[in-house]
């Protein structure tokens, strides 16, 4: 029997205080530039920018006198001028700048204010919310002094269109630490359910994350920036609303990690910390211990998730519940044709196929999630809500990363079966709003979830292993290394990237240099000799290739670091102790991670899990 599943069976189951700073307007000129294409001829005329009016959060206040219409927040940085290079072409040019201040930076939050309800209880309390999608809620700004301890320069400067120096600002810390917020954007709290371990949970929400705003980038690009332990909400429950450093430091690493694995996910473009006094009891064992406070700023092309849905057809609120569908469609589908009688046919479908897709990725890096309920499951296929996540080291489908799942549901090898659950309960969701015939069609829809999910499996583990072109035997292969590696306790990551990197010469010796440690374990096993008998038979019936082919495009595809629990633990010990060091090391390594760095290789990341970390455990407490 395959010891990884590759197919799914389903599962049944307060006035506030205005501090307005004026910036100065002399703001051109101060910036790196780059000049693109302007597709049309332009007047040159003053811009009137606008200025950035940062709000002091000293409580929560009524927010209307505060929202200015306007589009979605930008950067106000065009500088039009003729084309002096090639004027006869008769188009000017855009220089396009990042930021250097955020003078003219801008958020908005009307894309989502002007057409999704909002609670009309506009104090933060913790209560039941009914009728809208989200509630205003202002961040709650650290007691003591905070303090930013790593950024995502890509993210500043790819996504939000701001040089690397802003992130030294006091504007900029304020903003992402959540004392400050952006005039002209206001701080949403969304409202969604969920079934978490496989129970419906009613309502739960953005218990301590707040949607800062929009913003739209030089790409034309929509991001949604959030704050996540930036304090209470309405949906807080019994929550304080903070996060704690140890968890933050994780989130932020793995969200960076994952997209440089070129795995769909939400990005982190910032980390604070305060001294403020986080109580947490970590394994729910009665041992609360203090930590320190810290905020993570999130961005995303969206935060909508299955249990958003969820929530509005559970109350029968079916109205908000189509409004909502078709805002997400017509926002993050363009596939979809919003005015299509078939559209929630056609955007489930995408839905199915995408997660699919997603799930099949997270297993080809030994990726387990931790918790895969249904409010952590993206709407939009991304991996998002980092919490007790894990990279697995030694090869066991068993492998459960976080120790509150005490049934094991969310194992890496049950993944794909918690994929096909979550989608039944996303259909489940959809199904008032679906005629018989599209309910019928929808249910053939999933139903071809686990060819989706094992057709994505196999091209990839086929990729991993350098196989080009189709056999009867790549799914015995395949299934006969993890048996090997599952029986040896090979180490995951490093069994596929030696395999990259080992020559076929070597293979066929059977000898095996000490460098190969993760392959050395798996040929202690009295049938690695007639693995490797039939991998190299395999290969040659690669067409047009070499070996010096196939270890380039294995190097490519098997990453030789990803963050796994000891080293994110490494570096929040260190971090606890003010040495932020790790945390900067392990940036840049995982930024590459396909490539081999000294530092890397100096700090252990490619080597066996060492002895102090073969027991490290993590849970939902964060």
């Amino acid at each position: 029997m395959h010891p990884w599943p590759t197919s799914c069976h389903l599962e049944m189951p307060q006035g506030a205080r205005r501090t307005i700073t004026n910036f100065p307007s002399a703001y051109l000129g101060r910036s790196r530039t780059r000049s693109i294409g302007f597709p049309f001829c332009c007047l040159i005329r003053r811009l009137q920018f606008p200025r950035l009016l940062l709000l002091g959060v000293t409580c929560h206040a009524v927010v209307c006198s505060l929202w200015r219409p306007g589009l979605e927040g930008s950067a106000s940085l065009l500088h039009l001028y003729s084309n002096k290079s090639n004027p006869e072409q008769g188009y000017c040019e855009r220089e396009v700048r990042l930021a250097s201040s955020l003078d003219f930076w801008t958020l908005s939050s009307e894309n989502l204010i002007a057409v999704l309800p909002i609670d009309p209880v506009k104090e933060n309390y913790v209560r039941k919310v009914k009728n809208c999608v989200f509630s205003i809620a202002f961040p709650t700004p650290f007691k003591s002094r905070v303090h930013l301890v790593a950024v995502s320069k890509q993210v500043l400067e790819d996504i939000l269109d701001l040089d690397l120096s802003v992130s030294e600002t006091d504007d900029f810390i304020q903003l992402v630490s959540g004392e400050k917020i952006v005039l002209g954007s206001i701080p949403l709290a969304h409202r969604y359910g969920g079934h978490q371990f496989g129970i419906w949970a009613d309502q739960l929400g953005d218990g301590r994350a707040h949607l800062i705003g929009i913003y739209m980038n030089r790409q034309g690009e929509k991001w949604e920036l959030q704050l996540k332990g930036s304090g209470k909400t309405p949906y807080s429950r019994n929550g304080d609303g903070r996060a704690v450093l140890r968890s933050s430091v994780r989130e932020f690493l793995c969200s960076e990690a994952m997209h440089y694995l070129r795995i769909p996910t939400s990005r982190a473009a910032s980390l604070v910390v305060s001294d403020d006094a986080v109580w947490r009891d970590q394994f729910y064992n009665g041992n609360a211990v203090k930590e320190r406070g810290a905020v993570v700023l999130r961005v995303a092309k969206s935060w909508f998730r299955i249990g958003s849905l969820e929530i509005l057809a559970h109350y029968g609120e079916l109205d908000l519940l189509r409004m909502l569908l078709d805002f997400i469609i017509q926002e993050h589908f363009p596939s979809v044709d919003v005015k299509e009688p078939n559209r929630y046919l056609d955007f489930f479908s995408t839905v199915v196929s995408e997660t699919a897709q997603l799930i099949a990725l997270w297993m080809s890096v030994g990726f387990a999630h931790g918790v895969c309920n249904t409010d952590n499951f993206s709407l939009l296929s991304i991996t998002i809500d980092y919490g007790p996540f894990g990279f697995m080291e030694a090869y066991n489908p068993d492998f459960v990363p976080n120790t509150s799942d005490d049934e094991r549901r969310y194992k890496i090898g049950n993944q794909a079966n918690i994929g096909m659950f979550n989608l039944n309960k996303l259909l489940q969701a959809l199904n008032p709003l679906l005629d018989p015939r599209q309910k019928q069609l929808a249910a053939q829809i999933l139903e071809g979830y686990p060819i989706l999910y094992d057709t994505r499996f196999r091209e990839l583990f086929k990729a991993k292993l350098g196989l080009l072109g189709k056999s009867k035997g790549d799914d015995d292969l395949i299934a006969f290394l993890l048996h090997l590696m599952e029986k040896t306790e090979a180490d995951f990551t490093m069994t596929f990237r030696q395999l990259s990197e080992i020559t076929q010469s070597q293979l066929q010796e059977l000898s095996i240099p000490q460098q190969f440690w993760a392959l050395k374990m798996i040929s202690k096993h009295k049938l690695f000799p007639a693995w490797v008998s039939q991998y190299l038979l395999r290969l040659k019936s690669n067409m047009n290739d070499s070996d010096s082919e196939r270890r380039k495009r294995m190097t490519n595809v098997n990453p030789r670091y990803v963050l796994k629990n000891w080293m994110a633990e490494s570096a929040v010990q260190k971090a606890e102790r003010n040495d932020f060091s790790e945390v900067h090391l392990l940036q840049q390594v995982l930024r590459r991670p396909f490539q081999k760095h000294s530092a890397a290789e100096t700090a252990g990341y490619s080597s066996p899990t060492p002895s102090w970390a073969k027991d490290l455990r993590v849970s939902c407490s964060s």
